[in-house]
């Protein structure tokens, strides 16, 4: 009797595990959204565009990296790119992709443009120069630094931040999440920021 008690209590222990309980949101969720200032970078193909003002779709997923970055900037960026082909078409037609470079010296238009197709050609790729791109960064808490170049002839960036922004067609930082967020999470936060009235 004690053993069929035992065997009860697993099989109903097995059982709650196994329930499709409703995914929590991964990300962080911004309770005082920071404002994105209207000011003007370059995108690939000359234009100005502006995380301020040109951001109108319902979400926009910002990231400031660099094309030589050698590790966390590939990562999200092929994280993003795989959470982009797991959403369904109109979720994935509600959203835009930016990649702000904090490496501008190096990352002209065609080296943005070049870099960004081997993830998604619908990306978008901004940049300008660093003075720009630092005030761009700070209402958004993104710390970039100066680069600084070495006798190897490479460069020293000092660091910048590596956390994914969401901002909202209101041009406002709503959510973000760090460098370890997998592409099964943002696609999951991605929706669940999509379909919130």
């Amino acid at each position: 009797m004690r053993r069929l008690a035992v065997l009860v209590a697993l099989v109903g222990l097995l059982a709650s595990g196994c329930s499709a309980a409703p995914e929590e949101f991964t990300g962080s969720r911004l309770k005082n959204p920071y404002q994105a200032a209207d000011i003007a970078l370059t995108d690939t193909s000359g234009a100005p565009y502006s995380l301020g003002s040109d951001t109108t779709k319902p979400l926009t997923v910002v990231f400031f990296g660099y094309t030589h970055c050698p590790d966390f900037c590939p990562m999200v960026m092929n994280n993003l790119a795989a959470a982009m082909n797991r959403l369904d078409s109109e979720d994935r037609e509600a959203v835009d992709v930016v990649f702000v470079t904090t490496d501008p010296a190096r990352d002209d238009q065609q080296t943005l443009r070049t870099y960004l197709d081997q993830y998604d050609k619908d990306f978008i790729g901004l940049t300008g120069d660093l003075d720009t791109i630092i005030d761009v960064g700070d209402p958004l808490a993104i710390y970039v630094n100066d680069g600084v170049k070495l006798p190897s002839g490479g460069y020293d960036l000092g660091g910048h931040s590596t956390f994914t922004l969401a901002i909202d067609s209101s041009h406002q930082a709503i959510a973000l999440w760090n460098q370890e967020t997998s592409s099964a999470e943002f696609a999951a936060d991605i929706h669940t920021l999509l379909t919130e009235d």
